[in-house]
């Protein structure tokens, strides 16, 4: 299978056209971004780390019966993927109360929510990505209800297979970012990435706050460390992944 044309370039992947229009590939930067990319750098081999931890964790989700837009990992930084429309949402789920949670209801970071909390914001770096209402969504026509429904069905789905697998990794999965799309046939599927880039993971062999954050935290708040978080974070999912496949 050839590549084409670049067809997109986001704040960590590159994705390009291939000589079957249903089929894109996914190329993995070591680009790094916070604050809607009002801070910059650069994570050393994140590429190569994030395309084989989402790769391990679509392809556990596929087994539990989530569409995902996986195909196969093609290389160390690449992805061959499902062609999508993305459905312009981050679906956001969060367990325990951190980062903009906490700025934007005075809740204690740290505390365990009653239940699994769902949010929709819009994909727009123009507007800071704004949190929005199943109304607001129904409003600007970016889902249907019907559509809104399913993705917080799935969101609710993929939170308990991925707390669990994190659980066994002796990380805790905090909070995560989810993005979905549509196929040829309007199938919604999960889709973008599984990674330290999109999720907030605390480990659980760790006490210290700041020691124990394995995710971009470390690069937001510059507390250094960060290609060693992100590695521990690798290799924990895929000795946890390889213990699945042999149990």
């Amino acid at each position: 299978m050839t590549t084409a044309e670049k067809l997109y370039e986001g704040k960590a992947k590159i994705i390009y056209a291939t000589d079957n229009e249903q089929i894109y590939l996914t190329y993995y930067k070591d680009d790094a971004t916070a604050f809607n990319a009002k801070k910059k750098g650069t994570i050393v081999d994140k590429g190569i780390v994030n395309c084989a931890i989402a790769s391990a964790l679509l392809q556990l989700l596929e087994s539990k019966g989530i569409p995902t837009h996986f195909i196969e990992k093609k290389s160390q930084r690449e992805m061959l993927v499902k062609a999508v429309k993305i459905i312009p949402l981050e679906v956001v789920v969060r367990n325990i109360a951190a980062g903009s949670l906490c700025r934007e209801t005075g809740l204690s970071e740290g505390e365990k929510l009653p239940s699994p909390l769902v949010e929709f914001y819009l994909k727009n770096d123009d507007l800071n990505d704004p949190l929005l209402t199943p109304d607001r969504i129904s409003l600007l026509n970016v889902a249907t209800e019907e559509q809104i429904k399913e993705l917080q069905t799935l969101a609710r789905k993929i939170n308990e297979y991925l707390r669990e697998f994190f659980q066994n990794c002796d990380i805790i999965l905090v909070d995560f970012k989810l993005e979905f799309g549509l196929d040829k046939e309007g199938t919604i599927l999960l889709a973008d990435e599984i990674s330290p880039d999109t999720c907030r993971l605390w480990d659980i062999l760790e006490q210290d706050k700041q020691k124990r954050v394995m995710d971009k935290d470390r690069f937001r708040k510059d507390l250094g460390e960060v290609e060693s978080a992100y590695q521990k974070v690798q290799q924990r999912v895929l000795a946890q992944t390889e213990k699945l496949k042999n149990s």
